[in-house]
């Protein structure tokens, strides 16, 4: 799911020589409203697999990327792409690794994602705002980092290479940009206990797993009305703890 600056943005990042003969890897594949693979498949990559949480357009294996390690196994792509995928899923930061240790050394990584400005856009949930100095700081560990702000609307491109010599930067204590909170949070966890006291946490989490639940149900039955009820649900927490 991505807009046109997000694909010419691939296209430029890029090139046959990048491509050909090589295993490309799309973690959030199914094509609401454009996809980078037929471009990408036209350079002849030796191989294209498509990953998402359901089954659809684009989609050659459903797959959560919380398990890119345990299905794929690391060093096992040369090209990984992201587009509109990290701020809908809750523990980014086991996402970002993955994304990195399932490349092989020398492999090409693009995230494109939505910034702070961007609004709410529940597909399943909205959890994050990434800028553009969090991804200087989050692929800190990747070389030839070329980072770029969507000029259309709030959001933020990147592609990286990952060094022959890879020691991941561990950014544990690194906190983004929470939808939940509209403040910095170092994770899910973090923003749920500071929305709400610890009786109410229990409630909330509780709400949120029959969300997450009610999302697969509805994800099953291919419809997207769910969203509405997940924006009211969302509505209901801002305001109780403005």
């Amino acid at each position: 799911m991505c807009n046109t600056l997000c694909l010419e943005f691939i296209e430029k990042a890029l090139s046959e020589e990048d491509v050909k003969g090589k295993d490309v890897l799309e973690v959030g594949s199914f094509d609401v409203n454009g996809s980078p693979r037929t471009y990408v498949e036209s350079m002849l990559p030796s191989s294209y697999v498509g990953i998402d949480i359901a089954p659809g357009p684009g989609v050659d294996e459903v797959c959560d990327a919380e398990n890119l390690l345990e299905r794929f196994g690391e060093h096992s792509f040369d090209i990984l792409i992201s587009t509109e995928m990290i701020e809908h899923v809750a523990n980014w930061k086991l996402i970002i690794s993955n994304f990195k240790r399932v490349l092989r050394p020398g492999g090409i990584v693009i995230v494109t994602t939505r910034s702070f400005g961007f609004p709410l856009h529940d597909y399943p949930v909205d959890y994050w705002r990434f800028e553009t100095h969090d991804m200087d700081v989050i692929f800190s560990d990747f070389t030839e980092c070329q980072i770029e702000s969507d000029q259309s609307e709030p959001g933020v491109f990147i592609t990286a290479r990952k060094p022959e010599q890879f020691q991941e930067y561990n950014f544990d204590g690194y906190a983004l940009f929470s939808m939940i909170t509209l403040d910095r949070s170092l994770g899910l966890d973090e923003a749920i206990t500071s929305v709400k006291s610890t009786d109410e946490t229990v409630l909330l989490r509780e709400e949120i797993e029959f969300l997450t639940d009610e999302v697969m149900r509805y994800q099953n039955l291919k419809t997207l009305r769910f969203t509405s009820w997940i924006r009211r649900f969302y509505a209901k927490v801002w305001s109780e703890n403005k």
